[in-house]
């Protein structure tokens, strides 16, 4: 339970931030309990796969995520908007020894043999959590993490521009079912998330995530921000391939191909993902997509992200 003041100046201090590190985290989870993730199954599939046939063996991240404690050095606060693995890994690698007894200390009993290992030399235990890491990365996340962080991008990309325009109702009202925005205060589950008179001056870190779905996570640290997982924009979507529809009526204004990018845009990606998710050949995508950004239906961002304009919002709505 999250304990904010939500002041004006808190406010200011909210960022919007996505972890490559916490997927890692949070996929592991997954493919430990695949039954409660169905939307999650097609990766499950293959990165099950790929990481039998690359023999890597995940058990000691598994022993992480066993218990009802995850503990805080798997899943700081992400630093930057947009963190490299690298960085977070070089971080993970330089947890103090009594930092990280301390988290597995509150780990339930009986400990796997990788967390007691660990326990007992935690610098050599985060080197070789670190570099297991890297190897899952590589082999389970790196194939489908173009398509991941366009679409990553893309929720940060909306949710930044309501909290530029200071809207903060709509910034949280399609973070997840759970979370509520109303009369200034902010629940979790129906809980409240605001204590009135406790402001702590660091406001709150928002991260969309791929793999925490279906639920909200939220961690709260003495002397850090409080962050609050939530599952990404568009994840419906993210592992089909083809199938998007388009309104007849938008079809009938702008032709087939052009209305389905722009229903397609409901959620920001890349050339390569929306032709994807489209079923559309990649020289007709940037074909339309010019024509679409000529009209002054769509922006991109200078790392190739499409965002449908509100002038482009306005007109799907408009038209069913």
């Amino acid at each position: 339970m999250l304990d904010v003041a939500w002041s004006v100046d808190e406010l200011a201090r909210t960022r919007l931030a996505f972890s490559p590190l916490w997927e890692i985290v949070a996929s592991a989870g997954v493919l430990q309990h695949p039954g409660e993730h169905a939307l999650h199954l097609p990766w499950v599939k293959q990165a099950s796969a790929a990481l039998d046939e690359a023999g890597v063996d995940v058990t000691p991240l598994a022993g992480l995520m066993a218990g009802r404690h995850v503990p805080r050095f798997l899943a700081p606060a992400p630093a930057s908007p947009v963190p490299e693995l690298a960085d977070e890994l070089a971080d993970l690698r330089d947890v103090p020894a009594r930092a990280v007894r301390r988290e597995l200390e509150r780990m339930d009993p009986p400990w796997p043999a990788a967390l007691t290992r660990l326990h007992r030399d935690p610098e050599a235990g985060l080197e070789r959590l670190a570099n297991l890491m890297e190897r899952y990365w590589a082999v389970a996340l790196a194939p489908a993490w173009p398509r991941m962080r366009a679409l990553l991008e893309g929720d940060v990309l909306h949710r930044s521009r309501l909290l530029a325009d200071g809207a903060v109702q709509d910034l949280f009202a399609d973070l997840a079912p759970a979370v509520q925005w109303a009369d200034g205060a902010l629940t979790v589950a129906g809980r409240r998330v605001n204590a009135p008179g406790a402001s702590h001056g660091r406001g709150l870190v928002l991260a969309p995530s791929v793999f925490v779905w279906p639920r909200v996570v939220s961690r709260t640290h003495a002397g850090s921000q409080p962050v609050l997982r939530y599952p990404a924009r568009g994840l419906a979507g993210l592992w089909e391939a083809g199938g998007t529809q388009a309104p007849a009526a938008l079809r009938g204004v702008l032709g087939r191909s052009r209305s389905i990018l722009l229903a397609a845009l409901a959620t920001p990606a890349d050339s390569a993902a929306l032709a994807r998710r489209t079923g559309l050949k990649a020289a007709v995508v940037a074909k339309h997509l010019e024509l679409l950004a000529t009209a002054g239906l769509l922006t991109t961002t200078p790392d190739g992200v499409h965002v449908r304009t509100a002038a482009a919002d306005e007109l799907v709505a408009a038209t069913g």
